[in-house]
């Protein structure tokens, strides 16, 4: 042995300390400066190909209506009319259009919430029997398409006498599988311990629910509140189906539709418009961009 390897640092009491472990050494070979730069330049072009759409309608968005369909096409018009941005309000009743989605994805969001937690829980965690197969009938209602169930529940929301109204809008579809499914799978990865543990404390199931199980699922529900609203707030059909007055109960969907008339469309204005429209979604997915990916990730671990 070495002189080195024997001798240990002494501090300043003459007592002998632990020797610090090595930093591993991050590998420089040429070979992998390489594959880093190749990475990195295939990202930046997927990402480019990805954006190139919305870069275009942004452009768009600020030439004259007239240009809209020049050729040959070009990226930036013959003037910039950030105007446009302003105009979209003076058009109609864009701010409560706005307004309307808020109201309608915040509610569905909240309402899906509140459903697909408590049902995740007791479909996940709770033991009754029939569950499984209550579970896959639920299920298969995945399987149906919502255009299909437009006519049966426009009918019952006649029998509620709630055409036209935010109910309408947003109970309809607040009781979805999906969520439901996407809870399920989160809370049966959660470790049984954490909630036997609470019980022998005296938690029953509903406190379990609310300060163990909950707690711990942050992530997915962040997920599914990023899909839930992302739902509600582009939800074109069904609004346009259950609500009679647009100006009052429109939806941005719909309002969008509006800029398309008999005596033409106004395509500046209606890109100026659908860009606005992204800005809160935009807004949402980077709040809780940290969440989403160990939320989509976790939610399918569940096997038990």
């Amino acid at each position: 042995m070495s002189t080195e390897t024997l001798v240990r640092p002494v501090d300043t009491k003459g007592l002998p300390t632990a020797v610090p472990p090595r930093k591993r050494g991050v590998e420089t070979t040429p070979g992998a400066k390489i594959r880093l730069v190749i990475a990195h330049i295939c990202i930046y072009l997927v990402a480019l190909i990805f954006m190139a759409p919305l870069i275009y309608a942004f452009f768009s968005a600020l030439k004259p209506n007239s240009e809209m369909f020049s050729m040959p096409p070009t990226l930036i018009g013959s003037e910039v009319r950030w105007s446009n941005f302003v105009d979209v309000f003076a058009y109609g009743p864009f701010a409560t259009y706005i307004a309307n989605s808020f109201i309608v994805a915040v509610l569905g969001t909240l309402v899906t919430i509140i459903v697909s937690t408590t049902a995740g829980y007791a479909f996940g965690r709770l033991r009754w029997k029939g569950r499984d197969a209550v579970f896959v009938l639920f299920l298969a209602t995945l399987m149906v398409p919502a255009e299909v169930l437009v006519i049966p529940m426009f009918q019952v929301m006649q029998w509620f006498d709630w055409v036209n109204t935010y109910q309408a809008l947003v109970l309809p579809f607040a009781f979805g599988a999906f969520g439901t499914f996407l809870m399920r799978q989160f809370f049966r990865g959660i470790p049984y311990e954490l909630e036997e543990a609470a019980r022998i404390d005296g938690a029953g199931p509903i406190r379990t629910f609310l300060k163990i199980i909950l707690p711990l699922s942050k992530s997915a529900v962040a997920v599914l509140t990023v899909f839930t609203f992302l739902s509600f707030w582009n939800s074109y059909l069904w609004p346009l189906i259950v609500t009679v007055d647009y100006d009052t109960l429109g939806t941005l969907p719909v309002g969008l539709a509006s800029f398309a008339g008999l005596t033409g469309t106004r395509w500046d204005l209606q890109m100026a418009a659908a860009i606005i429209s992204m800005i809160p979604t935009t807004i949402l997915v980077i709040v809780l961009q940290k969440h989403l990916v160990k939320g989509i990730a976790m939610a399918g671990l569940g096997g038990r």
